[in-house]
C-alpha cells in the first residue's frame, strides 16, 4: 500500500476521512511523534477492522487512537469496542467543536487542533496477551517497512535513516 503518490490517489486517504478528521489526525501524529511513539495511520487489524492511528512505544506498548470528527461520527460508529482486543490502551481523538462528554470514560481522550494535541484523559491499561502483542507488533512492523519501501520507490530516491 503506497503512502506517497505522484498521482492524487493516496490509498491511506481514501475519501472516507473528512478534512476535519485529517486535521485531527495530523495534530495527533505531531504529538505522538513528540512522545517518541512510532505511529501508523490506517493499519488493518486481524479482526477486519482498521485502526485510524496505532502506536508502538519503545517498550512495546500498543495504543489505538480512534478519530471522531463529529457527534454523528461517534454515534453511528459502534465498532470501536472491537479495537480493545488489539491494543494495551484505547483512546479517542477529536477537535474543539465536538463535546468531550460524549466519549466513554473507560477510554482515553485527546483534543487536537491540527498543529498538535493535548491529552485530556489517560486511557486505562488492558494488557494484551503475549501472542496477540506479537501478532500486532509484527503487522505494525511489516506494514511500516512495506510503506517505507513503496514511498522510496515513488519518490525515486533512497530515504535516509534520519
Amino acid at each position: 500500500m503506497t503512502i506517497l503518490s505522484v498521482y492524487n490517489n493516496n490509498p491511506l486517504i481514501d475519501g472516507r476521512q473528512s478534512d476535519r478528521a485529517m486535521h485531527v489526525r495530523r495534530g495527533m501524529q505531531i504529538l505522538l511523534r513528540e512522545m517518541r511513539l512510532a505511529v501508523l495511520p490506517e493499519l488493518p487489524l486481524a479482526s477486519g477492522r482498521r485502526a485510524d492511528l496505532i502506536t508502538l512505544s519503545e517498550r512495546g506498548e500498543i495504543w489505538i487512537i480512534e478519530i471522531k470528527s463529529s457527534i454523528e461520527d461517534f454515534r453511528v460508529d459502534r465498532k470501536w469496542p472491537d479495537y480493545r482486543m488489539h491494543c494495551d490502551r484505547l483512546f479517542f481523538a477529536t477537535h474543539k467543536d465536538v463535546p468531550l462528554d460524549i466519549f466513554p470514560e473507560d477510554c482515553g481522550l485527546f483534543l487536537s487542533d491540527g498543529y498538535g494535541a493535548h491529552l485530556i484523559r489517560e486511557a486505562p491499561e488492558h494488557r494484551l496477551a503475549p501472542a496477540r502483542r506479537k501478532a500486532v507488533t509484527l503487522s505494525f512492523s511489516r506494514t511500516a517497512a512495506e510503506r517505507l519501501m513503496l514511498a522510496e520507490w515513488a519518490a525515486g530516491k533512497p530515504i535516509s535513516g534520519e
